[in-house]
């Protein structure tokens, strides 16, 4: 059997792979497995219509085996992960499916701490899910009930608006929310650093979160940008824990680079633990080498957040992040948040008075061409002998100059590719004729 969890919970098409059936067994198997039947549980939402479905499912659940359910309603995930470290909470489940479109939805379950399960604690939460029906439930005045939690993001928005008053921009910025959860905090956050805040994708219906918007597609950020003549924007992705940036010539700098820019300015200051940086296997080369010349060095990890800060944790980092835009600054946050990415790079160009593009020159990237392509047979990719002999050769042909990573997503069923080198035309070549291959040998 497939296993339930990927590389950001659980993620499916809402009311079709997601059922609420699906979202009530988390919440009683959450309810039973890490909080014994007792205690509270914090529960939150992204922008999705499916949202309040799933959401009243997983409380259902929980309440059904004795646990309290507080609703915070539409937040942010990192939002969701510190108020549930802050408020005593023995576990937290946001309902959100990230960047993904807005007929998918997800599930994903923090501890106490706010950290996101690690493998072992979610395929044992995962064993529990798949018996909820045989846990037997209290009755009358032991169920659990729900309370209205909404007014608790109040205290992350004041949390983030004194790292936002530590110190003072004048710019104009444009910041593209996405149609999603960074609605409700994002443009008043920002325009705490006393910035002319200008914002895009704000006006979420339930179906246009992420749609042609957001940090998965950037160009409509960029072209806000250029037409408004900002100094800089950022775009955000459904849940608000990614974010990618704009300089002030309408160009993207993805995750890699805005880790770079944090990571150089802080070994610069002296102020890198130890000048480690963690990152995942698909962040670029050139973010590697432009820390190597600096002094610094960086550590790779699988693909996905949670390992990004297990990493963290284990070496003492400060700093960690993925091309993607999850970037995690340990100073102010124990997950990927948006929010806080774009606070840190306005700290920078504020204090060193250098524009956005200036700050990205530092870290030139390797031409790297990713994609993704639907199998039915994403995992046994090694077991097809002619396109796992065709990617040995792919990587032989980049001459020891590059890389070729081939990995099952975590989140679709897909296989995704990700070729790296020196020229862009035999990059994007190989990719493609990977691409090709593995639609017509593992369908």
């Amino acid at each position: 059997m497939t296993r339930l969890f990927g590389t950001d919970g659980i993620r499916g098409v809402a009311n079709e792979d997601l059922t609420p059936k699906l979202a009530y067994d988390l919440g009683r198997a959450t309810a039973s497995h890490l909080l014994g039947g007792k205690g509270r549980i914090l529960v939150g939402q992204d922008t999705r219509r499916s949202g309040d479905m799933l959401v009243a499912a997983v409380a259902a659940g929980a309440m059904s085996l004795g646990v309290d359910v507080d609703r915070l309603g539409v937040c942010p995930t990192p939002a969701l992960a510190l108020l549930t470290a802050e408020g005593g909470y023995s576990a937290g489940v946001m309902v959100s499916a990230s960047h993904n479109p807005a007929s998918d939805n997800g599930l994903k379950v923090v501890d106490g701490r706010g950290f996101k399960l690690d493998d072992v604690v979610e395929d044992e939460l995962e064993t529990h899910l798949l018996r909820a029906d045989e846990l037997a439930g209290p009755q009358n005045e032991h169920v659990g009930r729900m309370h209205d939690a909404h007014d608790l993001l109040q205290t992350y928005v004041e949390r983030r608006m004194v790292l936002a008053r530590s110190f003072s921009y004048s710019g104009r910025i444009v910041i593209d929310c996405a149609n999603g959860s960074g609605c409700l905090v994002a443009p008043q956050i920002l325009a705490g650093t006393g910035a002319d805040v200008e914002s895009w994708f704000n006006e979420p219906d339930g179906i246009n979160i992420n749609l042609e918007c957001g940090a998965t597609a950037p160009e409509q950020a960029a072209r806000a940008v250029t037409a408004s003549n900002a100094d800089i924007g950022f775009a955000l992705d459904g849940d608000a824990d990614r974010c990618v940036a704009i300089d002030e010539h309408g160009d993207v700098v993805d995750g890699d680079q805005l880790i770079g820019i944090i990571a150089l300015d802080r070994l610069s200051r002296a102020q890198l633990h130890d000048g480690i940086v963690i990152a995942s296997v698909l962040s670029n080369g050139g973010l590697e080498r432009a820390l190597t010349q600096a002094g610094g060095r960086l550590a790779r990890t699988p693909v996905g957040d949670k390992y990004i800060l297990e990493g963290m944790v284990m070496m003492g980092a400060g700093l960690g992040g993925e091309k993607s835009g999850h970037v995690i600054i340990s100073e102010h946050t124990n997950a990927g948040d948006g929010i806080v990415t774009a606070l840190e790079i306005l700290s920078i160009v504020a204090r060193t008075g250098r524009p956005l593009s200036e700050l990205a020159a530092q870290i030139p990237l390797f031409p790297q061409q990713q994609r993704t392509i639907h199998v039915r047979h994403k995992d046994q990719w090694e077991a097809d002998p002619t396109f796992a002999r065709a990617v040995d050769d792919a990587r032989a042909s980049l001459d020891g100059v590059g890389r070729v990573l081939v990995r099952p997503s975590g989140t679709e069923p897909a296989l995704r590719i990700m070729v790296e080198g020196e020229d862009h035309t035999r990059v994007s070549a190989v990719a493609d004729q990977l691409a090709a291959l593995a639609a017509e040998r593992l369908n």
